[in-house]
């Protein structure tokens, strides 16, 4: 009867093959990103750490953004009163025009052109109605009453309570002027319509007998 010797396990050899494995499964592993690669946990400790994401970096970067201004509507602006424009109201044709307020007279043609306006020094007293009048007389040279003073070129419109009441220059007493040129746009007289030489001598020559008066 022969006898068999039992076979002896190799353990050396079963070391080397697990080994083996254990290697190639880390090798598969780390390839597909299921285990950390060698040198990467140095790699993310040394990067900075973002902090949360995205806010604080738009937190500190953003900037207040102020509120577009809201257009406003200008407010329209109110228009002057033209002080040369004829009065409304004050007649139509070939007229004479005496604005009581603005002390001005405009002389107007038959078709509405003005020929000449100027200022005047109308009286400091009420003693004049606006309404429609008519030139009825004319005088080169007049004195006033009471002595008070000489015109020219004086145009007679109206009746007042002592003397007629009309257009004429400045008056003079004893060579002075009762008042300056400066003054004319202001009440003056006391009772006629005060003007300039060159403005009475227009007046004269534009208003012969029957021409229209219009006080406003």
């Amino acid at each position: 009867m022969s006898h068999h010797r039992s076979a002896r396990p190799r353990y050396g050899r079963i070391v080397l093959a697990v080994a083996s494995c254990v290697v190639t499964a880390v090798s598969v592993l780390g390839g597909v990103g299921l285990l950390p690669v060698e040198g990467e946990s140095a790699v993310a400790s040394d990067a900075p750490d973002p902090g949360p994401v995205g806010e604080t970096a738009v937190l500190s970067g953003s900037t207040t953004t102020p509120p577009a201004p809201v257009p406003t509507t200008p407010t329209p602006t109110e228009t002057a009163p033209d002080p040369l424009a004829v009065p409304a109201d004050s007649g139509t044709g070939r007229r004479v025009v005496f604005s009581e307020e603005a002390q001005r007279v405009w002389l107007l043609d038959a078709d509405e052109a003005v020929r000449r306006t100027y200022l005047v020094s109308g009286s400091v007293t009420d003693n004049l109605r606006p309404g429609s009048y008519e030139v009825w007389s004319r005088s080169r040279w007049a004195v006033g009453i009471d002595d008070s003073g000489v015109m020219e070129y004086f145009v007679r419109f109206a009746h007042g309570q002592r003397a007629a009441i009309g257009f004429h220059s400045i008056p003079t007493k004893l060579g002075e002027p009762l008042q300056t040129r400066a003054q004319l746009g202001t009440p003056q007289s006391h009772g006629c319509i005060r003007q300039a030489i060159p403005d009475a001598v227009a007046m004269w020559r534009f208003a012969a007998a029957g021409t229209t008066v219009v006080v406003v």
